[in-house]
């Protein structure tokens, strides 16, 4: 599948655009990560493409508009996975991985054992099969943000969004994630689109980076022709050191922001 979006643009108040021309392509099996400083736009571009917002461009799965789809075909192509720790669910792991099986149900329908099987699978997928009767409340930042991974992956979506998966997880569980992520693209085709605060995560996994400006301006390409100083350091207004390191055969980058430009 490709995903194509063309000529976003959107604003809260009237000549204060967030977002300006946005324009950037993708396939399935590829990840795509969004970068930018607080404020630039990056919650509010997936926020657009998932039409929850609406504005100025155009959305196109394998060149149909996706505002054209019927909503239970729109869901069934994206899965959306939200912040974890702006949720609260009083239920337990696998009740809340079963609703992401509500693009396949009707309005008074139970799930049935076609979609017992696909939250079965979903929850393996992510890791939180021993989960499975816990509470979502009983359970860690980083469990929960695995279960809604889960959630997601149980509607077979073909498009996988995620809202900075791994802010506020400590070092094992965002690598954990990360590592999630790169075996949903390359071994299960999906294409993987997730807004992060961590340039260094998106040269770590992913193929394409969109890197947005607070004045709506934005480039793309593949995160290494990107993800560069020069344009790390226009886009966040600090100067930034990039060091490299290697280990078991190899190339690790990270970027080290030194000072306010």
């Amino acid at each position: 599948m490709k995903l194509l979006v063309k000529d976003g643009s959107f604003a809260y108040e009237k000549d204060h655009p967030i977002l300006q021309d946005i324009c950037f392509t993708a396939e399935s099996g590829q990840i795509v990560s969004i970068l930018g400083p607080n404020g630039a736009g990056k919650t509010t571009l997936l926020k657009c493409i998932l039409g929850f917002l609406k504005w100025q461009g155009q959305v196109l799965l394998d060149d149909t508009p996706a505002d054209r789809l019927p909503a239970r075909q729109f869901w069934q192509t994206f899965a959306y996975v939200p912040q974890a720790h702006s949720q609260a669910f009083p239920y337990t792991v696998k009740e809340t991985v079963l609703l992401g099986r509500s693009a396949y149900l009707g309005m008074f329908a139970s799930p049935g054992k076609t979609d017992e099987a696909q939250a079965e699978k979903a929850m393996a997928m992510a890791g939180v099969t021993h989960l499975a009767d816990k509470s979502c409340g009983a359970i860690s930042g980083g469990e929960l943000q695995l279960v809604l991974i889960a959630r997601a992956l149980a509607a077979n979506p073909k498009i996988l969004v995620l809202d900075e998966p791994e802010t506020g997880l400590d070092l094992s569980n965002q690598l954990v994630i990360m590592q999630l992520l790169q075996k949903l693209a390359h071994d299960k085709g999906l294409l993987i689109v997730f807004n992060t605060h961590y340039p260094d995560h998106a040269l770590s996994i992913s193929d394409k980076t969109l890197l947005l400006h607070k004045d709506g301006r934005a480039v793309y390409g593949s995160s290494k022709q990107i993800l560069t100083k020069e344009n790390m350091e226009a886009a966040f207004g600090v100067k930034i050191v990039i060091a490299h390191a290697a280990e078991d055969g190899r190339d690790y980058q990270a970027m080290i922001p030194t000072s306010i430009r």
